[in-house]
């Protein structure tokens, strides 16, 4: 006789699966990963905790529906007999009824191929995690989503506020010629200081606005999509996504996916099996997006600089290079003889962004505009910046990688510059989708990654290292790039 587990039904969220105490143990090791960098956290340190999540709880015998194909996998792989008794049941949508469904409202944005296979994948499975790149239309496609389950109601989660006002825009923009679906009637933005209760069908959030609400918020939505879902902190997106207990629909968007597999592990259980919709190299070879080609310029600083470099930590080392004038002034210059819309993304507001808008500002022809985006500009503002660029030919952008970094929808980049290290896979590729988007006045478009070469007795700075990660990143893209070297002026 073979050994069974019973998976039955617990809510939305999770199924329980009993079983024999030596195969919950399987399982209990089985679903378990090591966060990043946790031999670094305290609990670890000090030896109260084992550095493991365990996502099988051996308590009450719960684990994320979205890894019932794990759990799967799991049995088939011991010779262990599964038997589902949750009762869901996934029909896949016909082809009559797709298509009727496509021609049931107007809609001025069409899909492509790859954005109708994604929404028809969605459909059919009810619960998934769409891995499309930056750049890819993934706003229409979310579009597609709650058009097909209105009037039900749904919640749209998104990392920033510029993405709860410009997902708003893009609705209205993609519902411009339906009068049988208007945005300010259906759909409620929640924000800041906004009124969070709405009897409105369709919700628009940041995650961090709905971190702190009650249960009952979330008790009559059935559909759920998660936007750039790599970017929530795990423990608040996982307690937002236990209170929607009634949401059979769980659909995730990511433009990447970390390379750590306990992010794709949570991903994956809170939402659905991971399905890759396109990417980037075939959306450039289809013309679909801009071509991008990277110049790295590689600062080279004189020895004495290198050797007080030295001894620095990391974060000493960000301070040196985000405070010297030689290096600010470059920048500022390279900008100032860029031709087109740049966007200068810097990390740190105060000792960074500040200085190079200071100095921006005193360089660059008052013809040209420039504008300066950071954490503390309101949403509308941010909203306001971007529909400006959209109709400007020479402007510049100063902004932080946490503002304009991910998912902010501007066609009309021509150029943009790295000018703070940064080694994050995830921040780099979505920064460099900024450039991506194409629009009737850019066909391409160039980053320039500026990274410091500060080599003292054969050992590299850190930030240099960064940049050797940020290139393989290239690499593997297909990204074409060039190296420069620089010699710059100490201080």
């Amino acid at each position: 006789m073979s050994t069974e587990i019973l998976m039955e039904k617990d809510t939305e969220v999770f199924v329980r699966l009993n079983c024999e105490p030596h195969v919950k143990m399987e399982l209990n090791h089985y679903f378990r990963f090591r966060p990043n960098g946790y031999q670094f956290m305290p609990m670890y340190r000090r030896k109260k905790w084992d550095g493991y999540v365990y996502l099988f709880n051996m308590d009450n015998h719960r684990i994320y529906a979205g890894l019932k194909p794990e759990i799967n996998r799991f049995a088939v792989d011991r010779e262990y007999k599964l038997i589902d008794n949750t009762g869901d049941v996934s029909e896949e949508i016909s082809n009559d009824d797709y298509f009727n469904f496509l021609t049931s409202f107007p809609c001025e944005y069409k899909l492509r191929d790859y954005q109708s296979f994604a929404v028809r994948h969605s459909i059919d499975k009810q619960r998934c995690l769409l891995l499309s790149p930056t750049a890819s239309g993934k706003s229409l496609i979310i579009y597609y989503l709650v058009r097909y389950y209105f009037p039900e109601k749904s919640l749209i989660i998104v990392p920033t506020l510029s993405l709860v006002s410009q997902m708003y825009s893009d609705f209205e923009a993609y519902s411009k010629i339906d009068d049988s679906f208007q945005v300010e009637e259906n759909v409620h933005k929640i924000f800041g200081g906004q009124d969070k209760e709405t009897d409105k069908p369709i919700v628009i959030s940041t995650w961090q606005s709905l971190y702190e609400l009650k249960k009952n918020f979330f008790t009559d939505f059935r559909l759920v999509i998660g936007d750039e879902a790599h970017l929530y902190k795990a423990k608040s997106l996982t307690k937002i996504m236990k209170n929607l207990e009634n949401a059979p629909y769980r659909i995730g968007t990511t433009g990447t996916l970390d390379e750590i597999e306990v992010h794709k592990l949570i991903l994956e259980g809170l939402f659905g099996k991971t399905k890759k919709v396109t990417s980037t190299k075939d959306l450039i070879k289809k013309k679909t997006l801009s071509s991008i080609a990277i110049r790295c310029l590689v600062l080279k600083y004189n020895k004495q600089e290198c050797k007080e470099v030295f001894e620095m930590s990391y974060q000493e080392e960000i301070d040196f290079l985000v405070s010297h004038p030689q290096r600010n002034n470059y920048i500022c210059n390279l900008v100032k003889g860029l031709t087109g819309n740049t966007l200068v993304l810097f990390q740190y507001i105060e000792k960074h962004g500040n200085i190079l808008h200071s100095i921006l500002k005193d360089i660059i022809d008052p013809t040209r505009k420039i504008f300066f985006v950071y954490g503390g500009t309101d949403a509308d503002s941010r909203e306001k910046v971007r529909e400006l660029v959209e109709g400007e030919q020479n402007a510049i952008i100063c902004a932080s990688y946490g503002v304009y970094s991910t998912g902010v929808n501007i066609r009309n980049i021509h150029n943009i510059v790295f000018a703070s290290p940064s080694k994050s896979r995830i921040r780099n590729l979505q920064s460099i989708g900024r450039g991506l988007r194409k629009s009737e006045t850019k066909e391409a478009a160039t980053l320039y990654d500026i990274s410091d070469d500060l080599t003292h007795s054969e050992r590299k700075n850190y930030t240099l290292n960064h940049f050797m990660e940020r290139v393989k990143i290239y690499t593997t893209e297909h990204f074409p790039y060039h190296i420069y070297s620089i010699p710059i002026k100490g201080r």
